[in-house]
């Protein structure tokens, strides 16, 4: 990440690089604060928290609170960038304007397949989901309809899709807050017998697994927080970006670790970590069903339902306004830059497209191609979280010679922490080398990091030589 920053950096490249219909700015505050809090509570936290559980075992909340702590910081730095420019392709936009060209292609479309590989993931879930509620109709049909359905509320205005998610989020935070107040009552002893710190060390002590343990675990909860990038791409639709950004940014960060730190301490207090129900039926179910809640398992699985819709929604939207960010910078198909009543539906179409492909992939060919596109998903926001470490520190020593104006939002004790999120990262890519399934996710995404690259430095050799 050493290539030179491009030189007349203060046109945005996706501000200068086409004319014609735009995007609208159809978002408001209270859609932004919601997708902020929203894009990281899906089923990750609900249910795959249990294998962080399983492996850490009361470690968990240091496991959690590790990687909290570097998401705040990866935030910070995002919102900084965006509060000073907002652009609908986000840390894309910022790597290309202070990194180079090919450091955007790669950022960018190795964000929008993980995004698009996400989506097949939600709706076989969600097919599976209500499979188990209604089994005369099969899991695929429910794929064919959530995508159908979500694909047409996205090539709609986009404060259709600001509406679903203010609404999908409201009940994933309710129900967190519900869960909150519930596990307080049951570790007082409000609700039943107070466990004390009997569960936090018993059964093996605090880290029953050692430092194994707590990697596998710190690992688990890093990729759970992934996906609140989608804020700042929806900043650039919204009525006042950079006001917008920023206050989603600054709310976003102490609520997350409220909900997910928070809650990660309950469920290791009030349940044994080693008990089978954490994983099998999800560490929120267990409680709830510790604590003699009425029909907690029927309830959970609603929410997990929403959750996994919501991030359904969320996708296809961050998908589609990265291929149209990209695409209109010259870096990609340009057909996928059309915009039409405001959005850029062959851009939705797109990345519909590729992630209905990915569901049949996983149908068809679960053990290869399947496997290789959920592999690269797992490092995708490692290498994205990498390049918006590099293109704040390169953009903020240039704002504070240019515009400081524009550092409505600034990172904290710059740049000091930039460097300790990028060893961060670094680091977290180190500790995957240690385990075989880990590695074949580096492995590749390593391959599509290398494709993407190149493509990018090519391209940007031959403008240049143009140029």
């Amino acid at each position: 990440m050493t290539t030179t920053a491009p030189s007349a950096p203060s046109a945005a490249p996706e501000a200068t690089a086409t004319a014609g219909p735009q995007l609208t700015h159809g978002l408001k505050q209270r859609h932004l604060s919601m997708i902020a809090l929203g894009g990281v509570i899906g089923a990750g936290l609900f249910v795959g928290s249990g294998a962080g559980i399983a492996a850490a075992g009361p470690g968990v909340i240091l496991a959690f609170t590790l990687s909290g702590l570097l998401v705040m910081l990866i935030m910070r730095m995002l919102g900084e960038m965006s509060a000073a420019h907002p652009a609908s392709g986000s840390f894309s936009v910022h790597a290309e304007r202070e990194i180079g060209p090919w450091a955007g292609v790669t950022a960018g479309w190795m964000y929008w397949v993980m995004l698009c590989c996400g989506v097949a993931a939600e709706a076989t879930a969600a097919g599976s989901i209500m499979n188990s509620w209604l089994p005369g109709v099969p899991g695929w049909a429910w794929v064919g309809v959530f995508m159908a359905f979500f694909c047409a509320s996205n090539l709609t205005a986009v404060k259709n899709f600001g509406e679903f998610e203010f609404w999908f989020a409201a009940i994933k935070i309710t129900a967190i807050v519900a869960f909150l107040a519930l596990g307080v009552l049951g570790v007082t002893g409000v609700l039943g017998s107070a466990p004390g710190t009997a569960n936090l060390t018993g059964h093996g002590g605090f880290l029953p697994h050692g430092a194994g343990g707590l990697i596998t675990g710190l690992l688990a909860s890093v990729f759970a927080y992934g996906g609140l990038e989608t804020v700042t791409i929806a900043a650039a639709e919204s009525d006042d970006p950079r006001r917008n950004v920023a206050n989603a940014v600054r709310t976003a960060v102490w609520r997350i670790a409220i909900f997910y730190i928070g809650s990660m301490a309950l469920v290791v207090t009030l349940v044994p970590w080693n008990d089978p129900d954490v994983v099998k039926l999800g560490p929120y179910v267990t409680v709830l069903q510790f604590l003699h809640v009425p029909g907690a398992a029927q309830v959970m699985q609603a929410v997990v339902l929403i959750a996994l819709l919501s991030a359904m929604n969320a996708n296809i939207y961050g998908s589609s306004r990265m291929a149209f960010s990209l695409v209109s910078r010259g870096q990609g198909p340009r057909a996928l830059a059309k915009v039409s009543g405001g959005v850029p539906r062959l851009a939705v179409l797109a990345s519909c497209g590729f992630g209905f492909a990915a569901v049949l992939a996983g149908y068809w060919w679960p053990d290869t191609v399947f496997s290789w596109l959920m592999n690269t998903t797992g490092v995708a926001i490692l290498v994205v979280w990498l390049f918006i470490a590099v293109a704040q520190l390169r953009m903020r020593r240039r704002l504070e010679r240019e515009s400081p104006e524009l550092l409505t939002v600034r990172m904290w004790a710059f740049p000091y922490l930039t460097w300790v999120a990028l060893a961060g990262v670094v680091g977290v890519l180190a500790l995957m080398t240690t385990s075989p399934g880990n590695r074949d996710q580096l492995y590749a995404a390593g391959v599509l990091v290398a494709v993407l690259s190149g493509a990018g430095y090519w391209r940007q050799r031959r403008v240049a030589a143009r140029g």
